[in-house]
């Protein structure tokens, strides 16, 4: 597996990572986490990334995570459902990284992503001061943003975030654009979500109300969908080698599926003429599509 540098944060990482996010699926077992896990390790991820709101995500990555601790980089995402603290409060994101230092069984926690908030609140002050202050601490190694559009803009600029995560994939462009080449050149480490665009392609008629219907839309409207054979090769290419891309975050509760993942990341990027295809493909509506949150 390729590694790269996370921006300047002095962390290595898996070109392509692991997103935790489906440990917590009803029918996957405590025995069945674990053994994703292993497998994932052994495929050569050494990211994986979960969150606060991923339900047992967690619990579970931290019943894995001692024995492995010194080979691998962990992410999570804090700012809210903290009891006794309002959401989006210094409280909140202390009382989460606290949580996840339990939870994760873990005495630092490599990066940590204020998860998606608005505008208002990074620019009041108050979590990225909790965030910042639990680095000094030493409890958190890099202080992150993860999120879309205007915010993510305001935390590639702030001069404070030394990781960002943000959806990077074939109908999700926007941040490649606009955000990231520059913050690499700041040595910012991104994290692309999303690689796989929740594998809308899957669906033969729209679907409606879940994550992928957006990009099912937007993938039609691109037209290009006929020229593809290899979905998750083309799109997990596309996503881990995008410009300014540290690493790409596959979210899978399937060791097959991840291991398709890599495969096809270890094939190295897309050839420059399909690559073009895609970028041209969604510059025609790159004034309309916004990241998708």
């Amino acid at each position: 597996m390729l590694t790269r540098p996370l921006g300047d944060s002095g962390l290595s990482v898996s070109a392509l990572g692991f997103g935790a996010g489906h440990l917590d699926t009803a029918d996957l077992s405590d025995a069945d986490a674990q053994a994703l896990l292993d497998h994932a390790f052994a495929l050569g991820v050494t990211f994986f990334d979960t969150a606060r709101g991923y339900g047992a995500s967690e619990e579970r990555l931290g019943r894995w995570l001692p024995q492995h601790r010194d080979e691998v980089v962990v992410s999570t995402k804090v700012g809210y459902d903290v009891p006794g603290h309002e959401d989006w409060t210094a409280g909140a994101v202390t009382g989460g990284v606290e949580r996840a230092l339990r939870l994760l069984r873990t005495d630092v926690i490599d990066v940590v992503f204020l998860h998606s908030c608005d505008l208002d609140v990074l620019e009041r002050g108050e979590v990225v001061e909790a965030l910042l202050a639990c680095r000094e601490k030493g409890t958190v190694r890099v202080p992150g943003y993860s999120g879309e559009n205007a915010e993510l803009a305001w935390a590639a600029e702030a001069g404070v975030f030394g990781a960002l995560q943000t959806s990077v994939n074939l109908a999700d462009q926007r941040s490649t654009r606009e955000v990231l080449p520059g913050a690499a050149r700041r040595g910012i480490g991104a994290v692309a979500k999303r690689p796989l665009a929740n594998v809308a392609w899957r669906h033969i008629e729209r679907p409606v109300g879940t994550y992928g219907e957006t990009y099912w839309v937007r993938l039609r409207e691109m037209g290009l969908a006929p020229m593809v054979d290899d979905w998750v090769g083309t799109a997990a290419r596309f996503a881990a080698f995008s410009s300014g891309v540290d690493t790409a975050i596959v979210g899978t509760s399937r060791s097959e599926h991840l291991a398709a993942a890599v495969e096809a990341v270890d094939r190295g990027p897309l050839p420059a003429v399909e690559r073009t295809r895609w970028d041209v493909a969604f510059a025609g509506h790159a004034d309309e599509w916004t990241g998708e949150i």
